[in-house]
């Protein structure tokens, strides 16, 4: 049986979850309120980084990713422009796009990941 490992825990969820040699990574949202997908994107981008840092792997390892935007319309390429240049070449994971009612008003975009430990 393997080990499970959890980081940036607290009552209501775990931020990463490391089980049977995968690293899952629960929807993140971008703390800057600016009403511009790219930013938020990217600030999405960067704690999925760090997440993914603090679990010993890299953005190499990703194997699946689920993205939620408050209005694919609008924004589906502005995000995708943000995502297509962070993807590594050759890495790219599987991944959903959606449109989806958000937690916030304010939020654009909020994306969930699973890589390979």
């Amino acid at each position: 049986m393997s080990d499970i490992v959890r980081i940036d825990t607290n009552q209501r969820m775990s931020r990463v979850v490391k089980a049977a040699g995968l690293v899952f990574i629960g929807g993140q949202t971008s703390a800057d309120p600016t009403p511009d997908v790219k930013v938020q994107t990217a600030k999405v981008l960067e704690k999925i980084d760090g997440f993914l840092e603090k679990a010993g792997i890299d953005k190499t390892r990703l194997v699946s990713a689920q993205i939620w935007l408050a209005n694919i319309e609008r924004d589906f390429s502005g995000m995708n422009e943000v995502w297509d240049a962070w993807v590594p070449q050759g890495c790219a994971p599987t991944r959903a796009t959606v449109e989806a009612k958000l937690a916030a008003p304010h939020l654009l975009v909020e994306i969930a990941a699973v890589a390979l430990a």
